[in-house]
């Protein structure tokens, strides 16, 4: 049987039987990502005795996938730009992003060599374009703070004792004083993120708020976009309504700055798929859709022309009909949306291609218009875990202290990254809580 093995050498060891008790660590953080590997170099750099436990071959599954192989590590922005990606649970950023801001883990980047690059929008990227490397900067740091990673070593189980926790894995018993819990959520389980660490907290006194995938595609069944497919348009305004919502909730969300009846709303680019929608407008409003106990209740209301309002574009179709006359409607609308689109959208505005502009009728414009600006969507759902790039929910925050990122349940226990019941946007604002909170988590332990 192969057991861990450590990756700056290369040594595999072998195990047979489960070993017995190891002596005890000072610092155990189970998980090697984005949080799990920041956690563990900082608590060895402050001379903790410190194990990095990970249950895969390799560490780092998910940064090598993340951003299409491209690891979108940060948004260039200050910790006010981090915190209000996450809405009203943002401010459980605060101490995190103090210890490690944006710009410190870009340092932290530079300094192991892995230059990095801003794109349009403010997403941060390296240099080369590989996530590897990415990677590899990191091992490199956890390399010199003197931490012990050891691969394909599962846990099974968290014991609290009287002066600290063993942990139980695939291969011995490892106690240790202090555990930092860095296993992720749920979504690419392939990566390894099945959502283990929920059980052990949950054991442990833990109220677990239901993991749901986010920024994940959605699922339309209308015929009609699904034929749009490969279709990007690069500035949408989505918002998501729910068919079954009460006043009451209308009316709480319209103080709240959004229309009313709309549960999230944002802008960016779309794409439309064989099976629905994907794109950053679509992934930012999907964990609106995974919150509803039916999703099949959300509609996806699509403004496909965010730039100018719906009086101005009434304006410009009469003032056209009044100038060009006989010019078909298609002309018109294909000079505003691509053709293949303003074709399908005419449609189902039930207006022919030809129509003239000078013979529209008054409930033609307005079906125009409607259509334009606030295309209704029915929503089947989401692709789930195995399409998400994040998971919401996990472990309430009420329970974590953000100034240290122990648990206020279980003295020595600490919690960080895609665990907590904190989400964000797409944009790096994710790696960026997940790699501030380890830091701060391995500061305290």
């Amino acid at each position: 049987m192969q057991g861990p093995y450590h990756p700056f050498t290369d040594t595999v060891y072998a195990t047979g039987s489960p070993c017995p008790m190891e002596p005890t660590q000072q610092v155990i953080v189970i998980g090697a990502g984005a949080a799990g590997l920041l956690a563990a170099t900082r608590a060895a750099e402050r001379g903790r005795n410190t194990l990095l436990l990970e249950k895969n071959r390799k560490p780092g599954a998910k940064i090598l996938m993340s951003g299409g192989s491209r690891c979108n590590i940060t948004h260039d922005c200050d910790a006010a730009g981090i915190i209000a990606a996450f809405g009203p649970g943002g401010k459980f950023l605060y101490s995190a992003l103090a210890a490690l801001p944006p710009r410190e883990l870009i340092e932290l980047l530079h300094n192991e060599g892995l230059a990095t690059k801003v794109e349009p929008g403010g997403k941060v990227f390296p240099a080369t374009d590989r996530a590897a490397d990415v990677l590899h900067a990191l091992l490199r740091r956890l390399q010199r703070s003197c931490a012990t990673l050891a691969l394909d070593e599962r846990v099974r189980e968290i014991i609290r004792g009287p002066h600290g926790f063993v942990v139980v894995t695939n291969h011995c018993e490892r106690p240790c004083e202090k555990l930092i819990v860095t296993t992720g959520g749920k979504s690419y389980p392939r990566c390894g993120t099945t959502g283990d660490g929920y059980a052990w907290l949950a054991r442990l006194g833990h109220t677990i708020r239901p993991p749901r995938p986010a920024l994940v595609p959605l699922v339309c069944e209308e015929p009609w976009a699904q034929a749009l497919s490969g279709l990007t348009l690069g500035d949408v305004c989505v918002r998501v309504r729910d068919r079954a919502e009460t006043s009451a909730a209308t009316t709480r969300r319209r103080r709240g700055g959004l229309p009313p009846g709309v549960l999230i709303e944002r802008r960016g680019s779309l794409l439309f798929t064989h099976f629905g929608f994907s794109g950053p407008a679509a992934l930012d409003v999907s964990r609106a859709v995974s919150a509803l106990p039916e999703p099949q209740q959300a509609v996806l209301e699509i403004d496909f022309l965010p730039t100018i309002t719906v009086e101005e574009l009434e304006h410009r179709i009469r003032t056209f009909a009044a100038r060009e006359g006989k010019r078909a409607i298609l002309g018109l609308v294909a000079e505003l949306l691509p053709r293949r689109l303003a074709e399908s959208l005419l449609r189902q505005a039930n207006v022919p291609f030809d129509q003239r502009l000078a013979e529209l009728s008054s409930p033609q414009r307005s079906r125009i218009v409607e259509t334009l600006k606030a295309c209704a969507m029915p929503i089947a759902g989401t692709r789930g875990f195995d399409k998400a790039e994040v998971t919401a929910g996990g472990v309430s925050l009420d329970e974590v202290d953000s100034r240290s990122m122990e648990s206020k349940l279980v003295p020595g226990l600490y919690l960080a990254g895609e665990i907590l019941d904190l989400d964000g946007f797409i944009g790096g604002y994710n790696f960026q809580a997940a790699f501030s909170t380890g830091w701060l988590a391995g500061e305290h332990a």
